[in-house]
């Protein structure tokens, strides 16, 4: 799966949660390359703003889903399979703030797939191909009505 699969995918997901997505979209944005995050919850919180029990809720729906993972308290990692910024710098070189920074994301799917301490939905959704399916949309929703 990639990004532009996976944003069709939480578009239909998570089109009932609107905290969920905000979420999602604000930590797609955080992201420093490599995809790690350093935002405790209380600090996504304020800054959307939403309760921070609402938050909370919607870390632990990415979770459950493989979309993001726990590193530790304050530092998590969205799924590289499926958002931007998914990889690793291929250099250790200052690159020019002109030119994009090239990136290793198969290295990191693989070491993804190889750590014991990743969850089995976060590794589910890592791996190269994963096709997801979306929650079915009623029927008002599929006729627009």
């Amino acid at each position: 799966m990639d990004s532009t699969e996976f944003m069709r995918w939480a578009s239909k997901r998570y089109c009932g949660e609107r905290i969920t997505m905000a979420v999602l979209l604000y930590l797609i944005g955080s992201q420093e390359v490599g995809g790690e995050i350093r935002a405790t919850q209380a600090e996504v919180a304020r800054e959307i703003p939403f309760a921070r029990s609402s938050v909370n809720a919607a870390y632990g729906m990415l979770e459950a889903d493989g979309v993001l993972r726990k590193l530790e308290r304050g530092r998590y990692q969205l799924n590289p399979a499926l958002v931007l910024r998914g990889g690793r710098p291929t250099s250790s070189k200052k690159s020019s703030p002109r030119k994009r920074e090239p990136v290793d994301q198969l290295d990191l799917l693989r070491d993804i797939l190889q750590d014991p301490d990743a969850p089995e939905a976060f590794k589910a959704m890592a791996n190269p191909g994963t096709r997801l399916d979306g929650r079915k949309a009623s029927p008002t929703e599929e006729t627009g009505i």
